[in-house]
């Protein structure tokens, strides 16, 4: 695509979402963690100055962080969803190219507009006025380039969150500013590699030989090198492919020892990969089931396995996908173990239109599909599981510690902001 292009950026996006509705923890450190609370994904400005790194562990530093008065919480990803999904839908409002490329984050085409930048600024202004959540935005000629803005947006207060980089003169100037591993595309052991041929700065890097690079590594390093250089080579993906495969796997919140229990949380993760099939109107001929034991506990006994299990005919009916992961289950439980984390993997997904019959076995019927379609409406409509399969269990016990969890204000009526 030729013209600018943009990535907007939202600023530590979970932590922001925690303040949206909680206005006391704006100038408050605030750290959110990972499933089952176990380490730092996510901190505000505030905790990153006070020493809070990606990846802390909440038990390690929960005194240290508790003097410094960072606030924690667990991470609420039906929240972070839905405001991530009201800041896109306002980014739609700017550009006709659009690609979503992550729950943050999104590149936009801007050769449309004479004024890029005055444009990124309306843009910024709005989408915090809209959703209350603040973004930077990089512009460049290429998506490399855009990148590499977006970082000097985020560094450089004076940038008011926008910098444009359409000169060589500018781009010169932030490459200047960052180390090899800062750059997109450019992975933490490349550098080392990149040091050996004499190339030890983003700018160096800039000035390489393409075709050099890719004989001595690959043709996507190859891309990053004619991408600085100003050569747009990644095109912006504004039709999502669709998924090969599909995975839910969680650990649970204590150790599960009866397949009982594990044949509850494993209905779960069957039901919410299912879900996420029918969204894309996908169906799988062919699941793995996964069991493991606690592999940072090495003085326990250990058994991990998986099992491949084929279907009769591609589905996307939650019952059928749920009477087969329980059957590969059955297959590899072994008493006796103290099981840490379970899950289903979804393979070969294509569209669920397309599925044939034979003459013994039919796809999934009309009634069938339209009662699927019933219970994803209900969950969406009145919160995910209001509507369940029994063999999912009631109270869960072995659900992922969430000690620290907010409400999700956006979604559940239960749980709206009281004023």
């Amino acid at each position: 695509m030729a013209g600018p292009i943009a990535i907007v950026d939202c600023n530590n996006f979970y932590a922001s979402c925690e303040r949206l509705f909680n206005p006391k923890l704006n100038g408050k450190p605030v750290v959110v963690l990972s499933n089952n609370d176990g380490c730092a994904i996510a901190r505000s400005n505030e905790a990153k100055a006070l020493g809070v790194r990606m990846g802390d562990a909440y038990h390690l530093n929960k005194q240290q962080w508790a003097r410094w008065g960072v606030r924690v919480f667990s991470s609420n990803y039906t929240l972070y969803g839905d405001v991530s999904a009201r800041v896109m839908r306002v980014l739609s409002d700017f550009t006709p190219d659009l690609e979503i490329y992550s729950i943050d984050e999104a590149f936009l085409g801007l050769s449309e507009f004479a004024d890029p930048e005055a444009h990124a600024r309306t843009l910024r202004e709005t989408v915090d006025r809209k959703t209350g959540i603040p973004v930077c935005v990089g512009i460049g000629p290429t998506k490399t380039l855009a990148k590499v803005a977006n970082r000097t947006a985020k560094k450089d207060p004076a940038s008011g969150g926008v910098c444009l980089l359409d000169t060589e003169v500018k781009q010169a100037a932030a490459l200047s500013k960052l180390a090899l591993d800062d750059l997109w595309g450019v992975g933490y052991r490349l550098p080392r590699r990149l040091a050996e041929i004499g190339i030890t700065t983003p700018l160096q890097l800039r000035d390489a030989d393409p075709t050099m690079i890719r004989q001595r590594f690959n043709v996507v390093l190859q891309r990053t090198v004619m991408e600085l250089q100003g050569t747009p080579c990644i095109d912006l993906e504004q039709d999502s492919p669709d998924s090969k495969t599909i995975c839910t796997s969680r650990s649970f919140g204590r150790y599960v020892e009866t397949f009982e229990e594990l044949a509850e949380a494993l209905t779960a993760y069957v039901s919410r990969a299912a879900e996420k099939m029918r969204r894309q109107g996908l169906a799988t001929p062919a699941i793995i089931v996964l069991l493991n034991t606690d592999k940072h506990k090495p003085d326990q006994p250990q058994h991990d396995a998986t099992l491949h299990v084929k279907l009769t005919i591609a589905t996307a009916d939650t019952g059928r996908l749920i009477r087969a992961a329980l059957f590969g289950l059955r297959e590899i439980y072994r008493p006796g173990f103290r099981y840490k984390k379970t899950g289903v993997l979804f393979l070969d997904l294509a569209p669920a239109a397309s599925v044939q019959g034979s003459l013994f076995i039919q796809p999934d019927t009309p009634q069938r599909v339209r009662l699927m379609e019933l219970v994803d409406e209900i969950n969406r409509r009145y919160g995910r599981d209001w509507v369940r399969f029994a063999c999912s269990g009631m109270d869960r016990g072995w659900k992922l510690k969430a000690e620290f969890l907010s409400q999700r204000y956006t979604t559940r009526w239960g749980e709206l902001l009281s004023v």
